[in-house]
């Protein structure tokens, strides 16, 4: 066995402290904060879509105008899927997110990042905890509304 394979072996890859590195951490770093805004977009968008179609289906089936309605609970059903869809994509990206930022801190990636043991944290967490929110009030907004 050579150096060349022992090097390979004792490590994943071989970090190196350089400003063309640095650049390209935070590159990184900020392609995973668009990556985590495009699924809260999706998130919001599938929430706000299934409570609007809940509302228009739901404000249609009261007037006068609409005859017997062949599946009246159909708009609820599809309401709860898309608002729940929004919710679990907003929960899975939000751990997505929290794992690669902590690998990106770990070892000697923290080395690359330039910065300070404290990390600087963007109002993501918070922004997406607050989503989760208003998609599990929307849930519950149409769950307790057909109940």
């Amino acid at each position: 066995m050579s150096d060349h394979d022992t090097s390979e072996n004792s490590g994943r890859f071989e970090v190196r402290t350089t400003a063309d590195s640095h650049f390209a951490w935070l590159r990184t770093r900020y392609a995973v904060e668009r990556t985590m805004m495009a699924y809260q977009r999706t998130s919001i968008s599938l929430i706000g879509f299934g409570f609007a179609i809940f509302q228009f289906i739901f404000s249609l089936q009261g007037s006068p105008d609409v005859t017997d309605v062949r599946f009246p609970r159909s708009a609820w059903f599809l309401a709860l899927a898309l608002i729940s869809c929004g919710i679990f994509a907003a929960i899975f990206s939000l751990l997505e997110y929290h794992r690669t930022i902590r690998y990106m801190w770990s070892g000697g990636y923290a080395a690359v990042a330039g910065m300070s043991k404290e990390r600087r944290n963007t109002p993501l967490y918070a922004i997406t905890c607050v989503l989760i929110l208003i998609g599990i009030f929307a849930f519950l907004a149409v769950l307790l509304h057909m109940a």
